[in-house]
Order: C-alpha cells, then structure tokens, then sequence
C-alpha cells in the first residue's frame, strides 16, 4: 500500500486538498511508487477540474514508477496504467521503469536506479 498512498499524496498535493475537501499542506519534491498502482485513477482528471493551481503542481512534480512484470501481488499493468493515467492528467515527469524478472519485491538494480534518480531531481549531485 505504500505505492499507492504516495501515488494519492501526488494527486492531493497537485490539487491542494484532501479528498475529504481538507486541505493538504505538505510540500513535495518527489514522489516514488514501488509495485503499486493509483488510487481513483479513474477520476483523477475530474478531481483536478476547477482547481487553477492543480495543473503548475502536477506539471512540477517529478514521479518515479517502478513495477516488474513478475509481480504476483499487483500486476505489472496497473504500475503501468497508473504511469499513464498520471501523465494524461497533467504529471509531465513521470517516469516508468519496468524490470522483467522481477516479482512484488525490490532487488539492488532497482535501489540504484531510484538513488540515482532522487539525486538527479532533490539536486544532491556531488553531495
């Protein structure tokens, strides 16, 4: 479920509130999803409708998506609908990488790729 609720953090976070109508007061930077998938992806582009700032938002914040096609708890299609859904709503740094072999687990390739990537975009290259 962590994937999942960073992914609902993104979505509150671009529109400012909660779904609940309360507000949303954490700022983030990034956001990363291992072998989850999006809550309510099916409303999401609705969810954003009348919020002026929702778009600056979800365009700012980078999103980084890992899935592999072996999992056996949340299938590979739904890290990859979820990408897709995010990018259709507005989110223009989604990143999606997929591994083949592997399963609803992490493994060191996928620890290196989201260090290397937190550092590109939190800017703590040479530190």
């Amino acid at each position: 479920m962590g994937a999942a609720t960073s992914l609902y953090s993104a979505t509150c976070f671009a529109c400012g509130k909660y779904e609940n109508g309360n507000q949303y007061s954490a700022n983030l930077s990034a956001v990363v999803g291992l072998s989850g998938w999006l809550p309510c992806a099916k409303s999401l582009i609705k969810k954003f409708d009348g919020i002026h700032e929702a778009a600056g938002r979800a365009a700012s914040l980078p999103i980084l998506l890992c899935h592999g096609r072996g999992d056996d708890v949340v299938a590979h299609k739904f890290g990859d609908k979820s990408a897709e859904k995010l990018s259709s709503a507005g989110f223009r740094d989604v990143t999606f990488k997929s591994y083949s072999s592997l399963g609803h687990y992490t493994i060191p390739e996928e620890m290196d790729e989201v260090c290397a990537w937190l550092t590109s975009k939190l800017g703590l290259e040479g530190t």
